[in-house]
């Protein structure tokens, strides 16, 4: 992969991250259904989610908001597998955590429906937003708390933002970096199988060229 391409992507990437300042969606899962969603996370990268659910209503023919007892269980894994969090909420909750360890995080939901008769085999849906980096602070908060003027909050924006990003460079210089060793170890594996086939040509061929002249010695026709 060349440099430039490989510095075109991260540019990408980056410019997605800032028009992009939260990433919402909502699914529909089962009754003991789980969903799992995968977030690539730099290392020390604060992660707020969001979520609310929506029950089916058979009468109404449409999602209404869900009852109180109606719970969700989340649960996040780092990259090596290792859970983070793992924890009861409502049935609207808002879940935080911190990344230690550079790559792909795993966020699973699924609702505690198999304790409660509401459910009942209908269909739930699942409205979830999650904010990662320097979205997740609240600068309106931030203002008032420390009495700062626009231009220092601009500020303390563009700086979060520039941490973001050097955050960002060093996951891709991280990912960059798995993916050559990667690619070192195949092409290693890939030479040392060619080696092996060729010596075992070459120990094959011998052994046909010893057996073919036992074979004409034995019936003496050379």
């Amino acid at each position: 992969m060349e440099m430039k391409a490989v510095v075109s992507c991260t540019g990408l990437m980056l410019l997605f991250a800032w028009l992009s300042p939260s990433q919402a969606l909502y699914f529909h899962i089962g009754e003991t259904e789980k969903k799992c969603f995968i977030e690539e996370i730099p290392d020390e990268t604060m992660v707020i989610g969001r979520y609310r659910t929506q029950l089916w209503d058979k009468q109404a023919g449409s999602f209404l908001p869900s009852a109180p007892g109606l719970g969700m269980h989340v649960e996040i894994k780092d990259p090596d597998a290792k859970i983070i969090l793992s924890r009861q909420y409502g049935s609207d909750g808002r879940f935080t955590f911190t990344s230690h360890t550079p790559g792909e995080h795993q966020i699973c939901l699924h609702s505690n429906s198999t304790k409660m008769a509401l459910f009942a085999g209908g269909k739930l849906r699942v409205h979830l937003e999650i904010q990662v980096g320097e979205h997740t602070n609240n600068y309106p908060e931030i203002a008032a708390k420390d009495k700062l003027t626009e231009l220092q909050l601009r500020v303390r924006q563009l700086l979060d933002q520039v941490e973001q990003i050097q955050k960002e460079q060093n996951y891709q210089r991280y990912r960059e970096e798995r993916f050559r060793m990667t690619s070192e170890s195949t092409n290693q594996r890939v030479l040392w199988w060619s080696i092996a086939q060729t010596i075992i040509l070459i120990i094959t061929g011998i052994w046909q060229m010893r057996h073919l002249k036992s074979f004409f010695e034995a019936k003496k026709l050379v």
